[in-house]
């Protein structure tokens, strides 16, 4: 799913079914991710090496 927000792209899992999940969006050296619960809110911002270390550990299932 894809929302555009003050010309960004928020996009999450199409598993969030319910509503309360997290957003992310591209800009450029990152990535913004909110909540859906309060999309207002600041985001958190990573840059694309963090983002590239989170997506490599999420792949490894380091965290449960």
């Amino acid at each position: 799913m894809r929302r555009r927000t003050k010309r960004l792209v928020w996009r999450r899992s199409s598993e969030c079914t319910s509503g309360t999940c997290v957003e992310v969006a591209r800009v450029p050296g990152g990535y913004l991710i909110r909540d859906t619960k309060h999309p207002e809110s600041e985001p958190l911002s990573f840059t694309d090496d963090e983002w590239e270390v989170f997506v490599r550990a999420v792949k490894r299932d380091e965290f449960h």
